[in-house]
């Protein structure tokens, strides 16, 4: 884009009549043009208007008014022009000079022939000046005059958004910020954002100069409604928004590689979709694109596990597809491509078509004739041609601007065996052309797809117009990314499995569905997280908080309560401690009690420990008051059962109690809790003080994955 050049003019009535300068330098030699110029940097455009009049005229000139601002393309060989044009009167005597020797006075009705269109630019001052009609000009588009509504509005509003950017930041308005604003507010506006640029950074200029201050109290003055606005938390639109030619029902598909199991990218993708067709009725498929046996190389266990993971999400599918199971249904539609002419067989070497590619050249095999190509094509399949020698490629433009849509490579020979179908199939389909077969096949409605695939779309649409099938409609959406949480690549996870940096799929600090079942997130707060996202194409940074306080409405009516003592210390308990105490299951819910022996020796928390003074009463919750006589070794007495006048609460474990391991994504807790603990093996229950847990584990010790507070 080339950066507007912003220049002045001064349309000088004098004596009667307008001065104009005949130029003598090309490419305007002999045309007739205002006094004017270039505004040089630093310098105020009122400044530059009264020392270009001058230079070329000698005259000294008094401005009137800011006629208007004008789009003028064609005025300067450097590039795109926007032109400031002033009204004004002259003073003086025309004096000689190489500029001023060529100023000639016209009477109003009588101009020459002039230079750059100024002709419009006259009678717009005129017509403010009252001394003619406006003609219509079609060769320079008016922005707006200052003194009328258009322009004086749009002035308004620039100042308007550029203050309260100000306000909301405390710093010098941001240019970008305020064009956004404005263009997104004013869509009518869009066509002429060029020429308001300079308009902007005029007003923004002036915002500047004033303090913080001053910014708040002229915001209030002139625009209140937006002051009001950043201090009103917006809620985003949520849900789903709905789908065009849906009425009639929809076939939807979640398309994996089963490397991995589903990752919380991938339920995004299973639960969106299968809503879908819950909202409107017909087809959910789970459809395996596993037709990489090398590079994604499937895990067979994997196919099992997307089908649970769909299941527990409420999202069993109505079809399963495994396309490594499908190959041969490719191969007849291969051949109709090729006799089309939409295919041929390449011989190159992947690093000579790269070249090709790149420069945008076909190489020789792009014009074989279509026998050739299926007699080369029949090689691939029977072995005649071995892994490496050739590639079928789909025909689009080796001219495209986009280098990766330029013949893309359709199947390539594989001698590696696939881990479901073994060595059955030697030619295998890439992803794009699989994906686009199975589409047609299964019926395929509408497509969710990461905006960052886009370009698959524009590949396959080639394969769609040679065959003459109607592509499904595509809703790009953006990527999300979890604070906690790194790439939720699956080949990456699978790596660092395998090194040993993570315990397994369901270890607490993957991001996979598996452990999220297993640290006790409810399957509805995962789908209603997902579906309130929406399909919007904006990245998405979020925290598992959101999804945590979905999951916390849900379990806490259902979560028993529990101790367990972390980093526990014994403390002994002089007196007649109660041999059990009775605490509630819930809180809130009756759900009755539950029996833990105490007597005199109990597990407190360290850290608790580490918070209490020699002397300092205390409450163990649900069983007595004590005093503490030492913290080391830790001792105190008995102070009764009453509940008293305030003091601090703290849980505790009994000696007999069973050893527990919480695994959490930030490390691993040991310690002592309640026997009842073990009673409640695959439940969400809470432990008091600690966070909620899903027990998974009974044992010596038993195993809990932490889910979250």
């Amino acid at each position: 884009m080339i950066t507007p050049l912003l220049a002045v003019d001064a349309i000088i009535l004098f004596r009667g009549g307008i001065v104009l300068i005949k130029r003598h330098n090309p490419p305007y030699r002999g045309c007739y043009a205002l006094p004017g110029g270039f505004v040089e940097v630093g310098e105020r455009v009122e400044d530059a208007v009264k020392r270009e009049a001058r230079e070329e005229t000698g005259l000294d000139i008094a401005l009137r008014d800011l006629v208007g601002i004008y789009s003028d393309p064609g005025r300067d060989p450097r590039g795109h022009v926007v032109s400031v044009a002033y009204l004004a009167e002259g003073r003086g005597d025309l004096v000689s000079g190489s500029d001023a020797r060529s100023a000639e006075v016209f009477p109003l009705q009588s101009l020459p022939p002039l230079a750059f269109d100024h002709e419009k630019i006259i009678d717009d001052a005129l017509r403010k000046a009252g001394k003619r009609d406006a003609k219509q000009s079609n060769q320079s588009t008016v922005i707006g005059f200052l003194g009328d509504p258009r322009m004086e509005k749009t002035r308004e509003l620039i100042e308007m958004y550029a203050l309260q950017n100000a306000v909301k930041y405390k710093a010098a308005p941001n240019a970008g910020a305020v064009m956004g604003k404005l263009m997104g507010e004013h869509p009518e506006l869009r066509a002429q954002a060029k020429e308001l640029s300079p308009l902007v950074k005029e007003v923004l200029a002036e915002v500047e100069k004033a303090g913080p201050d001053e910014w708040h109290r002229r915001l209030e003055a002139i625009a209140p409604e937006l002051l009001v606005e950043l201090s009103v938390k917006k809620e985003p639109d949520k849900g789903l928004p709905d789908l065009q030619g849906a009425s009639g029902g929809v076939v939807m598909r979640f398309a994996p590689n089963p490397n991995g199991p589903p990752t919380l990218g991938s339920a995004r993708g299973i639960i969106v979709n299968s809503e879908y067709v819950k909202k409107y009725g017909g087809k959910f498929i789970i459809r395996f694109d596993d037709t990489d046996p090398v590079k994604k190389r499937p895990m067979p266990e994997a196919y099992g596990w997307y089908l649970e993971d769909c299941a527990w999400l409420d999202a069993k599918p109505d079809l399963v597809i495994t396309a490594s199971e499908r190959i041969d249904l490719y191969y007849p539609i291969v051949e109709e491509l090729i006799s089309r002419g939409g295919a041929y067989v390449c011989g190159c070497p992947q690093s000579v078509f790269k070249e090709h590619k790149d420069r945008g050249v076909p190489c020789e095999h792009r014009d074989q004739t279509a026998e050739k190509n299926l007699e080369l094509w029949g090689q691939m399949l029977d072995g005649t041609l071995a892994e490496g020698q050739a590639v079928l490629r789909i025909k689009t433009d080796m001219g495209h601007k986009d280098p990766a849509i330029r013949d893309w490579p359709a199947f390539r020979i594989v001698s590696t065996p696939h881990p479901l179908v073994g060595s059955k199939f030697r030619v295998w389909p890439l992803l794009d052309f699989e994906s686009a077969v199975e589409d047609h096949l299964l019926g395929t409605t509408h497509i969710l797809r990461g905006k960052d695939l886009a370009d698959s779309g524009s590949r396959q649409k080639y394969l769609y117009d040679y065959l003459g099938w109607k592509y499904p409609q595509v809703i790009h959406w953006g990527r999300i990314r979890i604070h906690q949480f790194g790439s939720f690549s699956t080949s990456k996870l699978r790596k660092a499995i395998e090194a040993g940096e993570y315990t397994g799929w369901d270890d607490p600090r993957v991001p996979t569905v598996r452990a999220m079942r297993c640290r006790g997130i409810q399957p509805e707060a995962l789908r209603k997280f997902m579906i309130d996202l929406g399909v919007g194409e904006t990245d998405i940074a979020i925290s598992m908080d959101s999804i945590y306080a979905e999951n916390r409405k849900l379990i806490d009516p259902k979560a028993n309560r529990y101790f367990f003592v972390w980093n526990p210390v014994e403390l002994q308990i002089e007196g007649d401690v109660p041999s059990i105490a009775k605490a509630p299951l819930h809180p809130a819910i009756d759900r009755g009690y539950r029996e833990i022996p105490a007597k005199n020796k109990v597990f407190i928390c360290h850290s608790d420990l580490e918070g209490l003074k020699i002397g300092e009463r205390i409450r163990l919750k649900d069983l007595c008051n004590v005093e503490i006589l030492s913290l080391e070794p830790a001792r105190a007495r008995f102070e009764g059962r009453d509940v008293g006048k305030r003091m601090k609460i703290i849980h505790w474990a009994p000696a007999s109690g069973v050893a527990v391991k919480v695994l959490k994504p930030d490390g691993i807790d040991e310690g002592v809790g309640e026997a009842g603990i073990a009673k409640e093996l695959n439940q969400v229950v809470q432990f008091e003080r600690y966070g909620f847990v899903r027990i998974n584990r009974l044992g010596e010790p038993i195993i809990a994955n932490f889910a979250h507070r």
